[in-house]
C-alpha cells in the first residue's frame, strides 16, 4: 500500500493552495482519510479529516478556510487550502486508516511522504 501525496508549493499570503493525496496498492478498503502538518520545530498537528461517508473534522486553525474531500472512487483526499497564513507553513501529510487485501483482519494507519507548503508574507 502506497500514499502518494501532490500539491503544495510556495504563495502569498491570502492565495489558495491544493493538495491530494492518491492511495494505491493492495487495498480492500479505506476508512477515514486526513492531512496532517508539523512545521519546522513543532509536532505534528491534525489539520483536517473525513470519513468514508464524507464526515469532516478540522483543525480550529483552518476553520472556514480549507476544505477536505475525497474523490468519487474514495481512494483520493483532497485538500483545499484558501485564505492562506504564514503560519500555515508546515510539511503535510496524508495519512489513510486502509484494510490491506493481503491482511484483511487488520487496519492500519499508511502515511504518504510530506508535501512542503510555504507562505509568505
Amino acid at each position: 500500500v502506497q500514499l502518494q501525496a501532490s500539491g503544495g508549493g510556495l504563495m502569498q499570503a491570502g492565495g489558495s493552495l491544493s493538495l491530494s493525496c492518491a492511495a494505491s496498492g493492495n487495498i480492500f478498503s479505506i476508512n477515514a482519510m486526513g492531512w496532517y502538518r508539523q512545521a519546522a520545530g513543532k509536532q505534528r498537528e491534525l489539520v483536517a479529516t473525513i470519513t468514508n461517508d464524507g464526515r469532516a473534522n478540522y483543525a480550529d486553525s483552518v476553520k472556514g478556510r480549507f476544505t477536505i474531500s475525497r474523490g468519487d472512487a474514495k481512494n483520493t483526499v483532497y485538500l483545499q487550502m484558501n485564505g492562506l497564513k504564514p503560519e500555515d507553513t508546515a510539511a503535510y501529510y496524508c495519512k489513510a486508516q486502509i484494510r490491506s487485501s493481503l491482511a484483511m483482519g487488520v487496519v492500519l494507519d499508511y502515511w504518504g511522504q510530506g508535501t512542503l507548503v510555504t507562505v509568505s508574507s
